[in-house]
């Protein structure tokens, strides 16, 4: 029997340990909260939960979209709890939070697509943890710029919305989003004034001139932060990963970028959107 062959770029995933881990773990378990840690096999739960920090997942851990990416449950989703901004909100004071990440699946089945749920959140995080920052990444409201609005409204500190993956990909890898929709909804939000931020995942079979023309369509979008991470398969019913990039590799686009004009950059293997969030605001 052939060796299995692994490759030395592959990322190793440490094991989640440690007190904070466990408080921030049963905070999250026992008001019966999602966290994208958790629904989408973040590599970083160890580091972030074992810090004290987790990214809420409001509207339900189920997602209308089924992204070949990504690990998030699809398929019909239950009825928003209208009691979830306040959950979290007190989670966020039981665990202390200088700042905190919030994300959600798409819930294009709601005629708001679960925009008013988002701004009731960050209102009422805000009115318990007044010191407290806040990031959301929000889905693209299927470009409807007034839903938009009402997150923004809602003044969070930063909005990010992730790209994903190169443009020539995007069909392929997010199915329903559009890259040029994701684009202008970006522009959007910095039009705003609000910093405007977003990611990508390396390994699914981007070039390089790919790489950097998503970089210089970000920035031409008014986007001053970006994420770069490599993609790692959550399952075998997922998109098999392509290519793993080296840190030297990861390196080398973070200077790239920060020539650019990034005003912050995150790349490295185990990157994800809301690594090092705090940093970010």
């Amino acid at each position: 029997m052939a060796k299995r062959q692994i490759d030395p770029n592959k990322p190793k995933i440490k094991l989640p340990i440690g007190h904070s881990y466990i408080n921030v773990k049963n905070v999250v378990h026992k008001n019966n909260l999602h966290t994208i840690c958790e629904s989408g096999n973040c590599p970083n739960i160890h580091e972030c939960w074992g810090a004290g920090t987790a990214t809420f997942l409001i509207l339900g851990d189920i997602c209308t979209r089924s992204c070949r990416f990504c690990s998030v449950k699809t398929g019909k989703p239950n009825t928003p709890d209208i009691n979830e901004p306040k959950k979290i909100a007190e989670s966020v004071k039981l665990m202390k939070l200088k700042h905190c990440v919030i994300t959600s699946v798409d819930r294009d089945d709601l005629k708001d697509g679960g925009s008013q749920i988002w701004a009731d959140t960050i209102t009422e995080i805000k009115k318990l943890n007044p010191n407290t920052t806040i990031e959301t990444l929000i889905p693209d409201f299927k470009g409807d710029f007034k839903l938009l609005q009402t997150v923004i409204d809602a003044k969070p500190d930063v909005i990010s919305h992730n790209l994903e993956t190169v443009k020539r990909l995007t069909k392929q890898i997010r199915v329903q989003a559009k890259y040029d929709r994701s684009l202008s909804v970006l522009k959007y939000i910095a039009s705003n004034g609000i910093t405007a931020k977003s990611g990508i995942m390396l390994g699914l079979g981007e070039t390089h001139e790919e790489i950097l023309q998503t970089m210089n369509d970000l920035l031409t979008n008014n986007v001053s932060i970006i994420t770069i991470g490599q993609y790692l398969q959550p399952t075998s019913n997922n998109i098999p990963v392509q290519k793993y990039y080296s840190e030297q590799e990861f390196n080398t686009l973070k200077n790239i970028g920060k020539e650019k004009g990034f005003k912050f950059i995150e790349s490295s293997s185990l990157v994800r959107s809301s690594y090092h969030a705090e940093k970010h605001v």
